[in-house]
This record gives C-alpha cells, structure tokens and sequence, in this order.
C-alpha cells in the first residue's frame, strides 16, 4: 500500500457490505467526504485504491432531483415509467435507481469523449466504484475550491473547464452542477466529477438556462484569480453555436457579440438586375406566345 494512503481501516459501513460480501472491496481506508447527496469512501480493491461512492436516500439528501433536472429522460420500461409518474413506492424507488445509474451513464459517455472524469469499474447495490484521483505524490487530489490559484493558473484552468463544457455538450450533456466545488484537480489539471443530475441538452427545455448557470458559476470563481474573466460571455455563445450545429468547430471569444459567424456577403446590384432582366424578358415572351396561340385558334374557328 502506498504510505501516503496508508490510513488506519475503519470499519466496513453497512452500505459496503455487500461489496464487500461480493468481493468487490477488500478494505475501506476512511471516509473522503460527505456531500449534499453522498458519502464518499477510498476503498482497497486488491493492489489499487479506489472510491466508493453511496448515494444517500432521497429523503436524506440536500439536493432534490426534479423535473428541472430530469425532464428528456428516458425510461425504456413502460412499467417503470407509469410507476415513476405516479409516484407509487415502487415509482419512487425506481427513480431513485434511475437517478443514480445517470452518473454511471455519464462516466462512460463522458470518458469515451475524452471529457476528463474518472474512470468507471463498477455499481453494485447502490454503491458506484470510481477511480480515486489523486496528486502526484499519491495524495487525494484537491478539490478546485481549496486552491489559491495564481493568474496564469486561474486562466488555464478556466480555459480546459470551458473546452470540457464544449466536449461534454458536443455529445449532448450538459452537467448541471458545475462549480469549483465539483472538480478536482491532480497533476493534469481539472477532472470533473458528480453527475447524477446532469441533463441531455437536446431533450431538456431547461438545458440552456443549466449551462449558462454551470459558466458563470466557474466565471465566478476564476475571476477572483483572474478578475477579466468577470467580463466575458461564453454560455451565451456556447450555446449559439450549438443551436447552429457549429460547436465542434467553434473558436471561442468569451464575446457572444464578436462570435465567429457566417459573413453576409455584398449584393451585386449589377448581377440581381441582371437576373430581373432576365425574368422579365422571359415572361414577356411567354405572354406573346400565348397570345399568338391564342389569335391562332380564333382564326381557325
């Protein structure tokens, strides 16, 4: 075991002990944190540290799920949907799982796009087993928050936030609940972590207002660091240049009103009255000729 992870173990919590029961862990280290909606533990798993997330019940959580956050979901079991919709107890524990296997979605969407997130290894009764990200000396990485970011760190970690808001929307998420308090920083720079409530832009009527609130909460944070931050826009242009089916190409200015956009090439008087002359002309010919035809027939009578 790593000295540096070489923490005293604790006694297995009764939500890890069918993990444990299933030889899915072997040891738990300690307890990392405990946020709005879960607890999260470093875990043994063989030779390699991991994190072991448990999702608090919902009744226990600080953070609700609602329809802001779930509307565009889709559940493929029609029993499961009209259980949910209802609100019966089985409904509600069906959302409760569907809730919860988003974030395990997420991972693996997010990792296949090259958005930095940590790896996935497993989800078991409720628990999800994540890759422990950690500092170069084997620590448990920070998170953003607990940082005193000098000016150039502060600009080049807004600058890969905001490329992996652009990755993550490219494959049409959006997270939802990005702040400095849902990223960690090893020594590669940010990872982004807590999913379960991120959203699918696509089929979300909320999805633009979730990600201009997700940049400005970023924006916000940097700009204590980097305080011309405070003046830039990339939500509002962002989400310009999805609509238009251009993000992956985009050049971002952090100026929604200097946005690259398709030029408006000058009319060429002389060539649109061309055009006119021309229609006209064919037009006037067409009348003669009906005309003609018609005196034709009138002479034949």
């Amino acid at each position: 075991m790593n000295s540096a992870l070489a923490y005293m173990l604790m006694k297995i919590p009764k939500r890890l002990e069918p993990l444990f029961e299933e030889g899915l862990i072997d040891d738990v280290i300690c307890q990392l944190m405990t946020g709005k909606e879960a607890i999260i533990y470093m875990v043994r798993c063989g030779e390699d540290m991991r994190c072991a997330k448990v999702y608090k019940e919902n009744n226990k959580r600080n953070f609700h799920q609602c329809s802001f956050y779930t509307e565009g979901r889709k559940v493929k079991n029609s029993r499961r949907a009209r259980a949910m919709e209802k609100g019966s107890h089985y409904g509600l524990k069906a959302r409760e799982e569907t809730w919860q296997s988003t974030e395990v979605d997420m991972l693996c969407r997010l990792g296949f796009a090259g958005v930095r997130v940590p790896k996935f290894y497993n989800f078991f009764s409720g628990v999800l087993l994540m890759e422990l990200i950690t500092d170069s000396e084997g620590n448990v990485a920070p998170r953003l928050s607990d940082l005193n970011l000098n000016l150039k760190q502060a600009r080049e970690y807004h600058r890969i936030l905001i490329k992996q808001i652009v990755n993550m929307l490219n494959v049409g998420i959006v997270h939802g609940d990005l702040s400095q308090y849902n990223v960690l920083v090893d020594n590669q720079g940010p990872v982004i972590i807590d999913l379960p409530q991120a959203v699918n832009a696509g089929n979300n009527h909320h999805a633009r207002n979730i990600i201009k609130r997700d940049v400005d909460n970023l924006t916000t944070y940097f700009s204590r660091f980097a305080p011309e931050l405070a003046q830039s826009d990339y939500a509002s242009e962002i989400w310009s240049y999805y609509q238009r089916g251009k993000l992956p190409h985009a050049i971002l200015t952090g100026n929604a009103k200097q946005q690259s956009i398709d030029p408006i090439k000058p009319v060429n008087v002389s060539d649109v009255l061309q055009v006119i002359d021309t229609v006209i002309r064919k037009e006037m010919a067409w009348q003669r000729h009906k005309q003609t035809r018609h005196l034709n027939q009138l002479s034949q009578c």
